[in-house]
């Protein structure tokens, strides 16, 4: 449903989005997500004909967007990170002005009912928009994003600068979505990616560096050996056991309970391969293995991994803000 092959964008000398290819299925929720200024508002821009790229190409439904932009727009539903909202007009009478300018014909009021319904905003029908908090007016651009029920929807930061409670509000209803259209969001914010998508495409100084679903991506970073285990027994038994094992590089204790429960992190250059000469010892001197698995890391671990793998840190981008424009 949406594909980019080789875009390059160029802003002078300064190459925003270097030869970046990727495919979304229909129906699928995809993420973006990259520290500011890696090229994903960019992307965006490509993607919807804001933007031309300097080279390579980008569809939707099969449509180039460079070839036949005006039936490539029809098949889009954009929320820009800053959306363009009249607030001296009504919820009801701004989307039913929207349906209008994207040419939904005979059917106005149904498609501002059910844009309203689907964004919650029904009970907000006749308030200006001047004067919803910012959670509504994010409602409102996600509304007038799908009025003319397009087959993709592409969402620009779309919980930047709501409040805990909105956000989790805007990520529900962005799940919602991915039945009615294929959804493609950009993100610097980790726990977004986790919250609403099923795939991530991870970017960086405008290079895609990592592309797979969100526990994919874990599982394949998690192959440093690492096992967690949490055990009852004397430390010191617990201890012998572990390092008698061949291939046990280091043995950490990383919580001491009531009880004498231990949480211990194993790392061996043999991964897995070890952990069940690790529980049959542990059970054959006396102690009660609650737990034995493999430790993955966290997005947050994840995310400053693979950075560090593409030779990215963090102090390049502390600065960085959004994409470099002409």
């Amino acid at each position: 449903m949406i594909e980019a092959n080789n875009l390059i964008k160029d802003y002078g000398r300064f190459r925003a989005v270097d030869d970046v290819s990727f495919r979304i299925a229909p129906g699928e929720i995809v993420g973006l997500l990259g520290p500011n200024g890696s090229g994903k508002t960019t992307i965006m821009r490509m993607l919807t004909g804001f933007f031309a790229p300097t080279s390579g190409t980008c569809s939707l439904g099969g449509i180039d967007v460079t070839v036949d932009p005006r039936e490539a727009r029809r098949r889009i539903g954009y929320l820009p990170e800053r959306v363009a909202l009249y607030p001296d007009m009504t919820v009801q009478g701004f989307l039913a002005f929207i349906a209008k300018v994207r040419g939904v014909e005979g059917r106005v009021q149904s498609a501002v009912g059910d844009a309203m319904e689907v964004c919650g905003l029904t009970s907000m029908a006749g308030r200006h928009i001047g004067k919803l908090s910012k959670g509504y007016r994010q409602r409102v651009g996600i509304a007038q994003a799908i009025i003319h029920q397009p087959q993709v929807l592409i969402l620009d930061e779309p919980t930047v600068g709501l409040d805990p409670r909105q956000i989790v509000e805007i990520r529900a209803l962005i799940r919602t979505l991915s039945g009615l259209a294929t959804v493609l969001l950009s993100t610097h914010i980790l726990p977004e990616v986790s919250a609403t998508c099923r795939r991530v495409i991870i970017l960086d100084r405008g290079k895609v560096i990592a592309e797979d679903s969100v526990e994919g991506l874990t599982e394949k970073t998690a192959g440093r050996g690492e096992t967690q285990i949490r055990v009852t027994g004397p430390e010191a038994t617990v201890l012998s056991a572990l390092r008698e094992v061949p291939g046990i590089d280091d043995v950490e204790v990383t919580e001491r309970a009531a009880g004498g429960t231990l949480t211990l992190t194993v790392r061996s250059r043999s991964g897995g391969a070890v952990r069940p000469q690790l529980a049959r010892l542990l059970v054959e001197r006396g102690c009660a293995v609650h737990e034995l698995s493999p430790r993955l890391m966290s997005l947050e671990d994840l995310f400053v991994e693979i950075l560090a793998k593409s030779g990215s840190t963090s102090d390049e981008h502390s600065h960085a803000g959004k994409e470099s424009r002409p």
